[in-house]
């Protein structure tokens, strides 16, 4: 994105620096003018100079035997000819040291005003450079000053904020980058409606922003919303590029990865899709960025728990890795197709492929450490858990030395590995492991949603253990976090909510349970559907907030909610449908005043695997429309 707002900078008139205020309005030109139209390049006829004393310049233009008199230029054109001069300079520097000299020699002659065009040339390409952002972010700020002065709307202005917005957010200045980037958005809509420029300039600018604004909302943790820009720059893409080039295809696929790491799989599929339909119509099935289409829909295929086709891709993306010889490359795709042969119960072909790459690994390497977690899990599933416990320690002891050099890695680790515990019930060790994790991600703010994630886990093992007072500030802090990240409908947090409400129940708190388990029924009604068994299972938990209030008549209705939902599903719910229609007759028996013995309040639980699965793990066995795979 940085080369494209460089490469806008270059379709600008080169205009004459001090004539950049009444030009503003004229900002682009045709991609295929010739740069011998530019004002800076237009001087056909170029005389030579010799200067002779200060001051003085001498017309060389024959030099024979008879020599002219010298004639003092007058003092105005002798200034023009220093700017010209300064501005050819400028003009043919290809370096940003070069710029920066003719930048310096230049502000002796020009003010601030006219330097301004001159400041954004300076700033994008030390931004794209992104060597020094604090240098990068003076230049922008000049440009922005100078260009913005008489307040009207300009291309220019523009693509001054888009580089705030930019330099900013390399700065990891996450909420000016985003006040920026608002406040470019926002002209480039005025510039639109008002048609103060073309919609063919304000493309390319448009696109620069909506991508850095996605950008700057992933790394806030606003990862739904940023979705809806990086679709915005896609659109912008489909229009300007042609059909079936390289660049849109790998366009297809960075959306494709950011569906997938909100979990929304079903909306990713498609546009992995597209990106593999292209890269194979205009590179062959045998290139590199096929390997990588490949790679992303093993993600989404898991995550679909569609393992077969997962795994079908996978082998597909390994032999071109082969082919091009990428071993580092081709060793993740390896773990990765034994994490899928262990979704499928695979277990021993998943154990026999990773003792074949364990080989391939160095001592302390990252890589070693993810083969001992995947072992590790496929012991666990055999319940060889002595075993298993052994791969994991191992997998620890590397881990332990990578925090400082890899901390979102392994973050990201210790909360796999602290699953493998949780299953062998070693809730202690779960939790440990998961307040390692935390404490690494707290530090990361654009790993916000992995943050959140964690706390839930966290908050939701310490209420199998009972401590439902410490269990209660995670699953709050979760619950805020998550709803940034991953929208307020997102399921993942109608889980927590539920959790929430369980833990307000346990602690004879009901209203503030009701409160809890209401939210968690509205998100899970909209994101699983009111049929779905989570979804009643939260019914259920409301109506017994309810009767625990006393509040018989709402306690009835929502169990006949229940009732009615499970009737829905036939003959494989007629267990369920049983017991929901006992309770709905003990909440009428109480409502008549007579007691019974109390029912018991169960909570739901979390998805066994982090709602911030990244999307490079393809070992996801979870997704939006399964209930069993995040139990």
């Amino acid at each position: 994105m940085k080369k494209a707002s460089l490469s806008l900078i270059s379709k600008l008139n080169r205009q004459r620096f001090r004539g950049i205020s009444p030009l503003l309005s004229r900002d682009y030109i045709s991609v295929n003018s010739p740069s011998s139209s530019s004002p800076l390049h237009s001087m056909d006829h170029r005389i030579q100079f010799c200067a002779k004393t200060p001051g003085l310049v001498y017309p060389c233009r024959n030099l024979g035997t008879l020599v002219e008199k010298p004639n003092q230029l007058p003092s105005r054109q002798r200034k023009r000819k220093e700017k010209s001069d300064l501005e050819e300079a400028f003009e043919s520097a290809e370096t940003s040291e070069e710029m920066l000299r003719a930048f310096k020699d230049m502000e002796a002659c020009f003010d601030e005003r006219e330097l301004g065009l001159a400041s954004l040339k300076i700033g994008l390409k030390l931004d794209q450079e992104g060597e020094d952002p604090e240098k990068a972010l003076s230049f922008a700020d000049k440009a922005l000053k100078a260009l913005d002065q008489d307040g009207k709307p300009s291309i220019l202005v523009a693509m001054a904020l888009q580089l705030m917005g930019s330099v900013n957010y390399s700065l990891k200045r996450f909420n000016d980058s985003l006040g920026y980037l608002n406040r470019a958005n926002k002209l480039l809509g005025r510039l639109e409606e008002e048609r103060v420029a073309s919609v063919e300039d304000i493309r390319p600018v448009m696109h620069a922003v909506q991508l850095e604004l996605g950008n700057v909302k992933t790394a806030m943790g606003r990862r739904e919303e940023a979705l809806g820009n990086l679709k915005k720059a896609l659109e912008i893409k489909e229009i300007t590029l042609e059909k079936d080039c390289k660049e849109l295809g790998v366009a297809y696929r960075d959306l494709a990865e950011a569906y997938a790491s909100v979990l929304n799989f079903k909306e990713a599929l498609p546009f992995g899709l597209k990106a593999l339909e292209i890269h194979r119509k205009e590179l062959g099935n045998n290139s590199v960025e096929v390997a990588h289409d490949r790679r992303i829909l093993g993600v989404i295929y898991t995550g679909m728990e569609e393992h077969e086709k997962a795994l079908e891709q996978n082998e597909l993306s390994q032999k071109i890795l082969k082919n091009w010889g990428l071993s580092s490359e081709l060793l993740r795709s390896e773990i990765d197709a034994a994490n899928m042969q262990i979704a499928l119960g695979k277990y021993d072909e998943a154990i026999n492929t990773l003792k074949g790459i364990v080989q391939q690994t160095d001592k302390d390497s990252e890589n070693r450490a993810l083969v001992f977690i995947s072992m590790g899990k496929a012991l666990c599933n055999q319940e060889r858990f002595a075993d298993s416990k052994r791969c994991l320690e191992i997998a620890c002891g590397i881990l332990d030395k990578k925090e400082t050099v890899s901390p979102i890695e392994v973050a990201e680790a210790y909360s796999e590995i602290s699953m493998q515990y949780e299953t062998m019930n070693e809730f202690e060790i779960a939790i440990s492991l998961l307040k390692r994790s935390l404490a690494l991600l707290e530090k990361q703010p654009q790993e916000q949603h992995s943050e959140g994630s964690v706390s839930a886990r966290i908050g939701w093992l310490l209420l199998l253990k009972g401590e439902v007072p410490q269990a209660i500030p995670y699953l709050e802090s979760a619950a805020e976090i998550l709803k940034e990240s991953f929208g307020s409908k997102h399921f993942g947090v109608g889980y927590i909510y539920n959790n929430l409400g369980a833990a307000y129940l346990e602690l004879d708190r009901p209203q503030s349970a009701a409160q809890m388990f209401a939210v968690a029924k509205d998100i899970m009604d909209v994101s699983l559907g009111p049929h779905h068994v989570d979804s009643i299972e939260t019914c259920q938990n409301l109506s017994k907030a309810y009767s625990a209030m006393g509040s018989y008549p709402l306690a009835i209705e929502f169990q006949l909610r229940v009732v009615d939902a499970w009737e829905g599903h036939g003959a494989s719910a007629e267990d369920e449908l049983r017991e929901a229609q006992h309770i709905l007759e003990e909440l009428k028996t109480r409502a008549r005043g007579t007691s019974t013995n109390q029912f018991p309040t169960k909570a739901l639980p979390l998805p066994q695997h982090s709602l911030a699965s990244r999307n490079s793990h393809p070992n996801v066995s979870f997704n939006q429309n399964s209930a069993d795979s995040m139990r």
